[in-house]
């Protein structure tokens, strides 16, 4: 018998082809560069007490909670507006879940003591421990160039 010299192929490609892997991967990466925004905290008007000494903070940043106190005494955790008797039921649970959690807590240099003093009740019902003062940084960066 005789038979054509073509022959039919009825096989399947068995391999995906990895020759445009690393292109598309690439193009994710880049695609997802460009398109995701980065939340920046919201500037505060807020003048910070002067201090003789301050200590740079370095513990990064998932492991810090700002807790701002205003001049007029209304109180601000991480940019989000908190009334003052609520800030134990706002930090406790953040405070649990993640024992390193450092609190700033950054007060106006006008702002009344008794409202600072209430935060720091606060702070104390929710059994936060590592609680820090924030205090301007400027005045210490020129203090050490001097």
């Amino acid at each position: 018998m005789m038979t054509g010299g073509f022959k039919r192929k009825n096989k399947a490609a068995s391999e995906i082809p990895s020759s445009s892997l690393a292109d598309m991967a690439f193009l994710l990466l880049i695609f997802f560069m460009v398109s995701t925004t980065f939340r920046k905290e919201q500037d505060r008007d807020v003048a910070f007490p002067e201090a003789e000494s301050t200590k740079k903070l370095d513990e990064p940043r998932k492991n810090v909670l700002h807790v701002f106190v205003e001049r007029d005494g209304r109180v601000f955790i991480n940019d989000q507006s908190v009334p003052m008797t609520q800030v134990n039921q706002v930090v406790q649970p953040l405070y649990e879940a993640n024992r390193e959690l450092v609190i700033v807590l950054r007060a106006d240099a006008e702002a009344q003591y008794s409202a600072v003093d209430a935060v720091q009740k606060e702070l104390q019902e929710a059994n936060a421990v590592r609680v820090t003062f924030y205090t301007d940084l400027e005045q210490r960066i020129i203090r050490e160039r001097r």
